[in-house]
């Protein structure tokens, strides 16, 4: 099966630095097989037999641990569970000069359409969505200070997402299908 593991919060404002290149050798060690990072932010894609996500989690999150000693959470997500969400993305949505769009998986625990009802939505300024496993969120760069995307950091929510770009999203799900051929 073809995964990806998202690690939430490295390579951040110089914080929780993990060099891709000694990240990849973390997962190859503890058997995962056509390791492949993109860009600096923790998105790894992997092949490894079928096991639940919430188990893979924990032995990508203990292997980091040891190797890096650094407590970081890993939402994993399926080649099937990211096709679901890359359909459900609008084919309008960018990440450009003009649009913010971004992908926020969610932990599992809060993995449910009733997440929405937690979030600062702007009916007139916010286009926000709920998929199995994200919340898809678009926003025009020129309305960005009056969007309720801005509520969302530091509240309990934020602490249980990681948020890709939509740009970065698809071009996750193009990788993870170029391991699928």
């Amino acid at each position: 099966m073809i995964y990806i593991a998202l690690l939430r919060g490295i390579n951040v404002g110089g914080k929780n630095k993990i060099d891709m290149k000694l990240l990849k050798q973390t997962l190859e060690k503890i058997g995962m097989n056509d390791v492949v990072t993109y860009i600096n932010t923790g998105n790894i894609i992997f092949s490894y037999k079928v096991i639940s996500k919430t188990e893979l989690s924990r032995i990508l999150e203990k292997a980091i641990h040891n190797d890096f000693k650094l407590q970081i959470k890993v939402v994993v997500r399926s080649v099937d569970d990211i096709r679901e969400i890359i359909n459900a993305i609008p084919a309008t949505w960018k990440n450009d000069k003009n649009m913010t769009s971004d992908v926020m998986f969610l932990w599992d625990e809060i993995d449910d359409e009733s997440v929405l009802e937690n979030l600062v939505i702007k009916p007139n300024i916010d286009s926000v969505k709920y998929v199995p496993g994200a919340i898809l969120w678009s926003v025009d760069k020129k309305n960005i200070t009056k969007s309720g995307k801005s509520k969302l950091i530091g509240s309990k929510i934020y602490k249980q997402v990681t948020i890709r770009n939509v740009n970065t999203s698809r071009k996750i799900y193009e990788l993870m299908q170029a391991q699928k051929s």
